[in-house]
């Protein structure tokens, strides 16, 4: 069940608690992916990830934020020129192999058809891509309330995450967690919140934060050893405005 991208976009950009978590979660990301990393790069996000894409928007050779159809779309990043795609959950409009980094947010606890998107997840990335997925902690706060986007959906455990790795021709990389402070708009607990995710990092990379951020490689090979095989299809057209050069047509 995916949430609607009108209270995705709320929580996120007109909420401090939103602020809070798009803050530390991105925080995160740009540690295992420093935005000066991606020059030449197309980075992907699918869900709502368009909170955690805007440093890599300069340096980035493309950034694309694919949001699902019962999620809805709204136009990313303001001011700019949309990069924003709605798109089927598990049918994308990307050439296989054309991704170099992929990140998920709000897309794979919600996913009623997990297994088929972390296929796509495969199949859009290069050799040597890398996918980050961002899932709620089943033990942390976040999970238990759902005022906030992370009560919403299947959480996951540290293990659970990595199995889904290995079942999907992934190889675990690194995980960290992020959001260790409580979900409330107390002012106490969101003037605290810097502090908090300093010292929850320092003392526990994981048991503790309301999400695990996981980071996984593409493997070409099953942990068997049988070669994986993409499904190779034509790509969807609606993205040929943006490929489309801009300068004057040739008389």
């Amino acid at each position: 069940m995916h949430l609607d991208v009108l209270d995705l976009r709320n929580f996120y950009y007109r909420t401090r608690l939103g602020r809070v978590a798009q803050r530390a979660v991105r925080d995160q990301l740009t540690a295992f992916w420093p935005p000066e990393e991606s020059r030449g790069q197309t980075v992907v996000g699918f869900g709502f990830a368009v909170p955690l894409l805007r440093p890599y928007l300069e340096n980035a050779r493309r950034v694309i934020a694919l949001m699902p159809g019962p999620q809805g779309v709204m136009p990313w990043p303001s001011g700019q020129p949309n990069v924003s795609v709605l798109s089927e959950e598990v049918l994308w409009p990307l050439d296989t192999g054309s991704v170099d980094r992929l990140v998920l947010l709000h897309g794979l606890e919600t996913s009623d058809r997990p297994s088929e998107l972390l296929h796509e997840c495969h199949r859009v990335l290069g050799p040597g891509g890398r996918l980050v997925l961002i899932v709620p902690n089943r033990s942390g706060l976040w999970a238990r309330r759902d005022a906030t986007p992370f009560g919403y959906g299947r959480p996951y455990s540290q293990g659970q995450l990595e199995t889904q790795f290995q079942l999907h021709a992934f190889k675990p990389e690194r995980h960290a967690a992020a959001l260790y402070g409580p979900p409330s708009e107390r002012r106490f607990w969101l003037k605290s919140s810097g502090l908090l995710e300093r010292y929850g990092r320092a003392l526990s990379s994981s048991l503790a934060g309301g999400v695990f951020i996981a980071e996984a490689s593409k493997q070409l090979q099953t942990p068997g050893g049988a070669p994986v095989k993409d499904m190779v299809r034509d790509p969807l057209r609606v993205l040929d405005a943006v490929n489309a050069p801009t300068g004057p047509k040739p008389a």
